[in-house]
């Protein structure tokens, strides 16, 4: 018997075979991969990577929904499930826990939580190898957005100052139970590597995204003007009079070195 989908958890149960298999296929499981899924729903995506990996530990809020995938999951590997808000799962403890060196993290999310998720990931990128995300399709498309694009923003620079951001593939909503009012896409983060990360202090880095990201149509020296001066937006080699739509993920972080003085 199928689950009800819930307004309140932002619930859009995947169903179309088509979509799964393709998701499947992206993620490409491993047996014996540390797979962890946030928002199981049905199963849709679960059983098929439980099976791959032999072993999967879900992150599911709607306490409805467990029984019913537990039982589908009797006899297709090990699945443990987490009865957990995902934004207060601490998955660097997890990995630790488990004695893995990284975790390789697969959902459909609740796109009304969708960045605050995405965020809380990054913060615990060093224990994570990948991660495969249903979103919808323009919170994609700001995630992978280049400068000068209409949807370049913070997101789109924190994520890429954090990692690798690849969209793969649309999904249309009749690919869900009920179809949601949007288009979904799948997109793949790759956690850059120790070497390929910036060396500012992340809260500067915050700081400054945030405040030139605040309001948009002003210029650098005026968005700025609580943390920098005109002068050390210069000495960061950046011109005052830009505004943050134009600026590359690593002009931020030389702004952010000039709030330190590093």
């Amino acid at each position: 018997m199928n689950a009800r989908p819930k307004k309140s958890f932002g619930q859009h149960f995947l169903h179309d075979r088509r979509y799964i298999e393709r998701i499947v296929s992206a993620i490409a499981p491993h047996a014996d991969d540390f797979v962890v899924e946030i928002g199981p729903g049905e199963g849709a995506l679960t059983l098929p990577l439980l099976a791959a990996a032999g072993r999967l530990t879900a992150i599911e809020l709607d306490t409805d929904l467990i029984p019913a995938l537990q039982a589908r999951a009797a006899g297709v590997g090990a699945l443990h499930i987490i009865h957990a808000d995902v934004l207060k799962v601490n998955f660097s403890a997890l990995a630790h826990s488990h004695g893995v060196p990284r975790l390789r993290v697969a959902g459909n999310l609740p796109y009304y939580i969708s960045s605050p998720i995405l965020f809380h990931c990054v913060e615990h990128f060093a224990a994570i190898a990948d991660l495969h995300f249903m979103l919808q399709r323009e919170v994609v498309e700001r995630m992978a957005a280049a400068p000068g694009s209409k949807v370049y923003g913070r997101l789109s620079v924190m994520l890429q100052l954090a990692c690798r951001v690849e969209p793969l593939f649309e999904v249309p909503p009749e690919a869900f139970r009920p179809p949601p009012k949007v288009d979904s896409a799948v997109v793949r983060l790759l956690p850059l590597a120790a070497h390929e990360r910036h060396d500012a202090p992340a809260a500067d880095v915050h700081a400054v995204v945030k405040a030139a990201f605040g309001q948009r149509r002003k210029t650098l020296a005026n968005a700025l003007k609580p943390l920098l001066d005109s002068d050390a937006i210069r000495r960061a080699d950046v011109d005052p009079k830009a505004r943050a739509e134009t600026l590359a993920p690593a002009d931020f972080v030389r702004l952010a070195k000039m709030c330190t003085g590093v």
